[in-house]
């Protein structure tokens, strides 16, 4: 049976965090759920050795900001392990295309151009979704497969630092899971509730929130380094 990180790169913040619910039988149930979809030769997107990407560029201790979406882009050569994010050289996908127009409404400047969110990681933005995998052309296909203990355990970590941290929800999905973490509510972070950025709800709320701007002043007020979104 496979592990869910391959290639030994999660950081050991994350290793700490995540180390009891990966030995739970849900968890092993879900590698053998993935190596049979593999093995039935079923497209799996991201790649196995991509599927936690985001832990790995944005260590626990490092984590700013979490933006927390639904499952990876289904699309062949979409997904790369951080939410909302495109390799370089993708066409950016429609939600992320509003994302951007609204940093520019927000922050100022031009529109941002390419839709690889490394940049974002790196700084400490968290871009987590609730699944890590899905089956090509099948939104939604590996949810309730046992993803959901695994990033519910990471938004809890988050939630339970002593730093603030910033949390943008985006959509009801979002707005239910993270409801449900411990801590999340109680002031000591910044939560940030928005309709979904897609073009079917970007226009009931999602343009005008803000949340950029409004995260960077959070985080400059407790000391901490705010996020160069463009």
């Amino acid at each position: 049976m496979s592990t869910l990180d391959p290639a030994g790169l999660l950081p050991p913040s994350w290793q700490a965090a995540l180390q009891p619910v990966l030995e739970r039988p849900e968890t092993q149930a879900l590698l053998g759920f993935l190596d049979a979809e593999e093995a039935a030769g079923k497209r799996i997107y991201p790649p196995r050795e991509s599927r936690l990407r985001a832990f790995t560029l944005t260590p626990l201790d490092a984590v700013k900001v979490l933006i927390l979406g639904q499952d990876p882009y289904h699309g062949a050569g979409q997904a790369h392990g951080l939410a909302f994010s495109v390799p370089d050289g993708v066409k950016v996908p429609p939600s992320l295309r509003n994302i951007n127009k609204e940093i520019a409404a927000d922050i100022g400047g031009a529109v941002p151009v390419g839709g690889n969110l490394e940049r974002w990681a790196r700084q400490g933005v968290l871009l987590l979704n609730t699944s890590l995998s899905v089956e090509e052309g099948k939104a939604g296909s590996h949810a309730n497969r046992g993803w959901e203990a695994v990033t519910d355990a990471a938004v809890a970590a988050v939630a339970a630092r002593s730093e603030p941290c910033v949390f943008l929800l985006w959509g009801n999905h979002a707005q239910r899971k993270a409801q449900r973490v411990p801590g999340l509510m109680d002031g000591r972070h910044l939560v940030l509730m928005a309709p979904h950025p897609s073009p079917l709800s970007a226009m009931t709320g999602f343009f005008g929130c803000r949340h950029f701007s409004r995260a960077n002043a959070f985080l400059g007020a407790n000391g901490r380094e705010p996020i160069n979104w463009t």
